[in-house]
C-alpha cells in the first residue's frame, strides 16, 4: 500500500514540478524568440537605412556596388530602373530561379499593396527633386520553408524611378532558435528526470515517519491483544471453575478473577493514557509546586511496600531551599510512582532504592536509583518503546512495558528529559530533568 502511495505521490510532486518548469520554458522561449526576431529586424532596418542613405549619394548605381552591399549583410539584390530588371539581376542567379522570381513577384506585390500607396502622394508632390523611400516588413512565401525580412527602396530622381528590392534570409536565425529549443528541451528532459528520482527519494523519507507509526501500531495492537489475553483466559478458566466448585473454592476463584480484572483494567488504563497522548488529549496541567515536598509524600508513599519487599527506600534532598517548580502536581507523582514501582520490583531483597533531588541552573533534576538486574545497555533506547520488556519475565510481576512509555510521555509535557544509566556496582539510575 505505501509503495503505491509513494509512487503515486512521487508522480504528483514531479508532474506538478514538470509541468511548471515545462510552462516557465516555453514561456522564456517565446519571449527570447520573439526578442530575437526584434533584434534581427532592428539591425535590419538599421542596415537599410545605411544603404538608402548611400544609394541616394550615388550618382550612378554600379554593379560593383551593388555586389559589395549584398556580401556586407549577407543579402539578396533585386534591382528596376523604370519597372525594367537591371542587367545585375541577369547577371546573378536570381534569373536563373523561377522560384525566386516567383518569390520577388509576391514581395512587390505585397509592397505595392500594403505600403506603396502611403508614399504615393510624398512623391508625386516632389517628383521634381530627389526622393528616397523605403519600407522594411516580415515576408513568409505561400508554401515557402523560409522566411525573410524585406526592403523596398524606392529612388525618384525627376522622372526617373529606381526600385532596389533587398531580401534578408532567416534561416541562421532559424537555427540559432532550433538549437535553443533543442537545448531547452534536453534540460528539461534531464530536469524531469532528476525531479522524479528527487521526488521519489523525498516521499520515501516523508512516508518513513507514517511507515514507522504503522509498524508500531501494527505492533502495539499485537503486543496488547497478546496481554490482554492471558488475563482473559485466566478470568474465563476461572469462571467455568466456579459452576462445580464448592464454596471454599469458588472464593478462591472469585480472588483469581478479581485480581486478574484489576491486571486488566490497569492494562487498559495505560493503553487509554497512551492513546489520549497520540490524540493529543493527554494533558498538562502545570502550576508552582515544592517538589522537595512531593518527594517527601511520594517517598512515604511507597517506603510500606518496599518494607514489605524488604528493601531499602531513601530520599535525599538538597538543604538550601529550592524554588518553586512549574509542573503538573499529578504527572510528577504518576511518574515518580512508575519509576519506583520498576525500582520496587526488579531490586532483589536486601537491595536499595534512594529517591533523590537536585537544583541546577535553574533545573530540577530527579533521580531514582536502585540495586538491581540492571539494564543491558543495548536495551536503554528501547525501554521507552511501548510493551518493550528487556526482561521477558516483567509480565508475570504485573509490568506490561507500558509504563516508562508513559513516563517518557509526562516528560515530553514539561518539555524535559528522561535517561538511564548504570548504577556503579550495579543497578540502574533514572534521571529526570525538568526545567
Amino acid at each position: 500500500m505505501f509503495q503505491k502511495v509513494r509512487l503515486y505521490l512521487t508522480a504528483l510532486c514531479a508532474g506538478i514540478t514538470a509541468a511548471i518548469l515545462i510552462v516557465m520554458s516555453l514561456l522564456y522561449l517565446y519571449l527570447s524568440e520573439k526578442e530575437l526576431y526584434e533584434n534581427q529586424f532592428r539591425s535590419f532596418q538599421n542596415d537599410i537605412n545605411t544603404i538608402a542613405t548611400s544609394l541616394e549619394q550615388q550618382s550612378v548605381i554600379s554593379m560593383e556596388w551593388l555586389s559589395k552591399m549584398e556580401a556586407r549583410g549577407g543579402y539578396t539584390f533585386y534591382a528596376l530602373d523604370n519597372g525594367i530588371p537591371f542587367l545585375y539581376n541577369r547577371l546573378t542567379s536570381l534569373s536563373e530561379s523561377s522560384e525566386i522570381r516567383s518569390l520577388l513577384d509576391e514581395c512587390l506585390e505585397i509592397y505595392h499593396r500594403e505600403y506603396s500607396s502611403s508614399h504615393m502622394s510624398a512623391v508625386e508632390q516632389d517628383s521634381l527633386f530627389s526622393t528616397c523611400i523605403h519600407s522594411e516588413f516580415p515576408f513568409n512565401p505561400t508554401g515557402g520553408k523560409h522566411e525573410y525580412y524585406i526592403s523596398v527602396i524606392e529612388l525618384n530622381r525627376g522622372t526617373s524611378s529606381l526600385q532596389l528590392l533587398v531580401l534578408s534570409p532567416l534561416d541562421f536565425l532559424r537555427e540559432q532558435i532550433t538549437r535553443q529549443r533543442l537545448r531547452f528541451l534536453l534540460i528539461d528532459i534531464a530536469a524531469v528526470l532528476l525531479l522524479s528520482l528527487f521526488s521519489f527519494f523525498f516521499t520515501g523519507k516523508l512516508l518513513q515517519p507514517v511507515i514507522e507509526s504503522r509498524k508500531k501500531q501494527t505492533e502495539f495492537v499485537a503486543a496488547a491483544s497478546h496481554e490482554l489475553r492471558t488475563p482473559l483466559a485466566v478470568i474465563l478458566s476461572a469462571a467455568e471453575c466456579c459452576r462445580d466448585a464448592d464454596a471454599e473454592k469458588q472464593s478462591r476463584f472469585l480472588d483469581t478473577i478479581r485480581q486478574e480484572g484489576d491486571i486488566l483494567t490497569s492494562l487498559v488504563n495505560d493503553m487509554l493514557t497512551l492513546s489520549a497522548s497520540d490524540s493529543q488529549r493527554f494533558t498538562c496541567r502545570p502550576a508552582p509546586l515544592e517538589l522537595d515536598t512531593l518527594l517527601i509524600n511520594t517517598y512515604e508513599a511507597f517506603e510500606p511496600l518496599a518494607a514489605e519487599k524488604k528493601l531499602s527506600l531513601t530520599i535525599s534532598l538538597p538543604e538550601e531551599s529550592l524554588p518553586l517548580c512549574t509542573a503538573d502536581t499529578d504527572r510528577i507523582v504518576q511518574l515518580l510512582s512508575i519509576l519506583l514501582h520498576n525500582a520496587i520490583s526488579y531490586t532483589p531483597e536486601g537491595g536499595r532504592i534512594d529517591l533523590a533531588l537536585s537544583h541546577k541552573k535553574n533545573r530540577f533534576y530527579l533521580t531514582v536509583s536502585d540495586t538491581g538486574v540492571g539494564i543491558p545497555p543495548e536495551d536503554r533506547k528501547k525501554i521507552f518503546d511501548r510493551f518493550y520488556r528487556a526482561e521477558k519475565s516483567r509480565s508475570a510481576k504485573g509490568h506490561f512495558g507500558l509504563g516508562l512509555s508513559i513516563a517518557s510521555e509526562i516528560v515530553r509535557l514539561h518539555h524535559g528529559a528522561i535517561s538511564v544509566a548504570d548504577r556503579q556496582g550495579g543497578g540502574s539510575v533514572f534521571t529526570v530533568m525538568l526545567p
